[in-house]
């Protein structure tokens, strides 16, 4: 995997986390997690977006750095 296109997928994911975790601090994930026990899908969605992201933009550049 390109190592730029790694990057890129490791600094995306961390983003999608962090306006995940900001997400699920918000009003509407509160009003959803009193009424149904879990925060909002959109949250939950940003959540694992953005870790798989993170894990594979990882693997990538750990990946590419043994082959050179």
């Amino acid at each position: 995997m390109n190592k730029g296109i790694s990057v890129a997928l490791l600094a995306v994911g961390v983003m999608l986390s962090i306006w995940g975790i900001k997400a699920s601090e918000s009003f509407g994930s509160d009003v959803s997690r009193f009424f149904t026990g879990s925060p909002t899908n959109k949250t939950v969605w940003l959540l694992i977006c953005g870790v798989v992201l993170g894990i594979v933009g990882l693997f990538g550049l750990l990946r590419g750095s043994k082959g050179n």
